[in-house]
């Protein structure tokens, strides 16, 4: 149960404490009750919000930062932490992780905030947010394909650029690619999986963007290695996608794309893939029900973002141009650990980001990075991998025996 107002007591020689600091701690822990937390407040009352050994301490220096993590939690947080009006003392992952468990299941009322989607033009502008702030700055972190969505880890000790290969091979595997097959990839990033797929598969392929600076790099790095007759980057989004192609590729994309637009994300997959034989593998960040996207990530690090359930991205996407779905996985785990990895590697080069931008800029990315790994810990977050094909189509195989290990059927 959570504890009575009696039960918080002031740090020994503290100043008097306020009846509405009293109150809004009371709130506070009830509504977190059960996670591993102690919470210190500016005067020095403290409260701890669960029975388990508390895995951090936050310190809330003011009394407008208490009374706005009442109102909207995830949002003041994230805002305070970052302005230096709260601090975590401890271990930040768990810390966040523990907060999730505690929350797990409660009703909630989703009130689709942020979930609708931007137009081509709004669209453009949030890639830019998050996208363009330097491929100097991602390549501190990512591994050196420069991939930055879910590696794939098949052993423990792998690598992050092991994993990252492994799972670039893993969706190839997945969409059966022969030597001449054209593949059309939505959302291409730095172009690490187009690459892959041209080298090591036999393709063509079309991969579309609308960040400048990924675009840049990716066609660089393309021409460098000798793929430029097999990969063209367009400067689009998922709406201008043309043509016809063999395979249908989107890894990180949905998340941008917005509830109210996958009835023309569909229209598009339907209108590009090879009446007969087309096929696809969509992979995306989703929920297990539907329910608002994090509003301190919408505000400040992915706009316009939204994470799906499956019931809200199956009627439009798929089932509305009668795509057979074959297969259905969850990855969430490989995300917490590519996360760790992302983390880890983000806070070796702490100085040299902190001298690029500025000290709210380290707080802003660290959070969002150790909030992302914690809820794919704690299983709030979900990486859903959908392989789907035409429904008269036999190219795909009956069992998964040959997606697992090095080196498909179709890799050259």
């Amino acid at each position: 149960m959570p504890p009575a107002a009696g039960q918080f007591a002031p740090a020994p020689a503290s100043p008097p404490i306020g009846l509405i600091d009293h109150w809004c701690l009371t709130r506070l822990s009830r509504a977190l009750w059960g996670a591993p937390v102690r919470v210190e407040l500016w005067n020095g009352m403290i409260a701890t919000l669960g029975d388990a050994p508390p895995v951090a301490t936050v310190f809330i220096k003011d009394r407008p930062t208490l009374m706005r993590l009442l109102v909207r939690p995830a949002l003041a947080f994230g805002e305070a932490y970052v302005a230096d009006r709260l601090r975590v003392d401890g271990d930040l992952v768990e810390m966040l992780a523990g907060v999730n468990h505690a929350l797990a299941g409660r009703p909630y009322q989703h009130p689709w905030t942020g979930a609708s989607g931007a137009s081509a033009s709004d669209a453009r502008e949030n890639v830019h947010v998050h996208y363009d702030l330097g491929n100097d700055f991602y390549a501190l972190w990512l591994d050196g394909s420069m991939t930055y969505t879910c590696a794939y880890f098949e052993r423990d000790d792998a690598t992050l650029e092991e994993a990252q290969r492994v799972k670039l091979d893993y969706v190839c595997r997945k969409l059966r690619l022969r030597p001449g097959e054209t593949v059309i990839e939505a959302g291409c990033g730095w172009g690490a999986l187009a690459r892959h797929m041209a080298r090591h598969y036999g393709v063509t392929v079309r991969a579309f963007n609308i960040s400048q600076a990924q675009l840049a790099y990716a066609r660089e790095r393309t021409a460098r290695e000798g793929l430029a007759d097999r990969v063209t980057f367009v400067d689009a989004d998922y709406r201008a996608i043309d043509g016809e192609c063999d395979a249908f590729v989107s890894v990180g994309m949905l998340e941008h794309v917005g509830h109210d637009h996958y009835p023309l994300l569909g229209t598009v997959m339907n209108r590009v893939l090879h009446p007969d034989h087309g096929r696809g593998l969509v992979h995306f960040i989703g929920r297990n029900a539907p329910m608002e996207f994090n509003p301190w990530i919408a505000r400040h690090i992915f706009p316009g973002a939204y994470a799906p359930a499956l019931s809200e991205v199956m009627p439009d996407v798929f089932e509305a141009h009668n795509f057979s779905v074959l297969d259905v996985e969850n990855l969430r785990r490989h995300y917490a650990t590519t996360l760790r990895h992302w983390l880890d590697r983000f806070e070796s080069h702490v100085t040299e980001i902190r001298g690029r931008f500025d000290d709210a800029f380290v707080r802003t990315w660290r959070l969002y990075l150790a909030s992302a790994q914690a809820c794919f810990t704690s299983g709030d977050l979900q990486l859903f991998q959908i392989v789907f094909d035409r429904p008269a189509s036999d190219r795909m195989p009956p069992t998964r025996q040959g997606l697992y290990g090095a080196g498909g059927d179709g890799r050259v």
